[in-house]
């Protein structure tokens, strides 16, 4: 029905305004973990901050390398999502992605 088509390219849209908003989630996390990453790149000094007593850098990098992962799964997931709309050969879904994807870049 029409309205079903235009709740799908609403919802096709929505996930890839959401895919760029985690990409660019994901890049932030990328440039504080390197910010919090320690001057020495020991084996040792990237270890989790339970093992050893140290100082709360190494603590902070550990969990935005956590945070990292879990940004991927979802990207990941949302991009298959919306690769699978996207190859139902609908020209209306295909424009939503599309859509969505530039308004999630731009915002």
């Amino acid at each position: 029905s029409p309205a079903g088509m235009v709740l799908s390219v609403l919802v096709i849209l929505l996930l890839s305004v959401l895919y760029e908003a985690v990409k660019m989630g994901k890049a932030v996390l990328l440039r504080r973990a390197l910010l919090a990453l320690p001057r020495s790149l020991s084996q040792e000094a990237l270890t989790e901050p339970e093992e050893r007593n140290t100082d709360p850098a190494q603590g902070r990098w550990f969990r935005y390398h956590v945070g990292q992962t879990l940004f991927h799964v979802v990207q990941v997931v949302l991009g298959y999502m919306v690769m699978l709309a996207v190859m139902s050969y609908n020209a209306w879904i295909f424009l939503g992605a599309i859509a969505g994807s530039t308004l999630g870049y731009f915002l």
